[in-house]
């Protein structure tokens, strides 16, 4: 129970008690009045207070996911514009086509799932003996167009060209933080642009980082606002 409610519940309760000991005052008694506003401010002093349990922090956004996929996606670089329908994260046995090092973001297009692989552990060790991927998060207008619905290939994003964006601008960050971090942007039913590659795969895209010159993945939040959020990743051996 929301700490506000507890507080709320309690001072009923307490009003009640007080009240079968003296007499009822009248809806316009000054006591009735002052025990509104107390009411008032407990509740108003305890909104804000979002602690363990609440509704937003227990969402699971792996729970609604497909256990089948499509087949639309080609053999190529591209952007896939969809709606986020879960986020699976790494090696989740409870969803289809686990995977053990990559984040999974589920996206649908026309009702129907695709899988959008994000690796979020390098394979490469940098210099201080980490594995972590290095991020970096940026506003910017939406590379290649318009959002649509759909898988568009034949399109172009590179991070210096494109976002003017170079190695020197990641900080590192670790496997688990990463997928919270990614986890708690992106929301459940929005709009969203994949740049990724399928290799393949018709329902699978993979390389959601610095990959290749006008090639490079990305996660895009809010692709079809004012002010579109991409979601930037490399790895430590890569320097742009």
């Amino acid at each position: 129970m929301p700490r506000a409610v507890r507080a709320l519940s309690a001072f009923v309760a307490a009003a009640t008690i007080g009240c079968s000991a003296s007499s009822t005052p009248s809806a316009s008694s000054p006591e009735l009045d002052a025990s509104a506003a107390d009411a008032s401010v407990m509740l108003d002093a305890g909104a804000p207070d979002s602690g363990p349990g609440d509704a937003a922090e227990d969402v699971d956004k792996s729970a609604p996911c497909a256990t089948t996929f499509g087949s639309a996606l080609t053999n190529a670089f591209g952007r896939l514009d969809g709606t986020v329908l879960a986020i699976v994260p790494p090696n989740d046995q409870a969803c289809a086509l686990p995977n053990s090092t990559h984040l999974v973001i589920q996206v649908t297009i026309a009702g129907v799932a695709y899988r959008m692989v994000v690796d979020v552990v390098s394979d490469q060790l940098s210099e201080a003996g980490s594995d972590d991927d290095l991020l970096y998060e940026i506003n910017a207008p939406l590379a290649a167009g318009p959002w649509s619905e759909g898988w568009h290939p034949g399109v172009a994003l590179d991070y210096v060209t494109t976002l003017a964006v170079h190695s020197t601008s990641f900080a590192p960050i670790a496997e688990g933080a990463l997928v919270d971090r990614i986890t708690s942007e992106i929301a459940l039913g929005a709009h969203i642009s994949v740049f990724a590659t399928s290799d393949g795969e018709p329902n699978s895209a993979h390389l959601v980082h610095r990959n290749a010159t006008n090639a490079d993945g990305a996660i895009v939040i809010g692709p079809d606002s004012t002010n579109p959020h991409y979601i930037l990743l490399r790895f430590s051996e890569q320097s742009f």
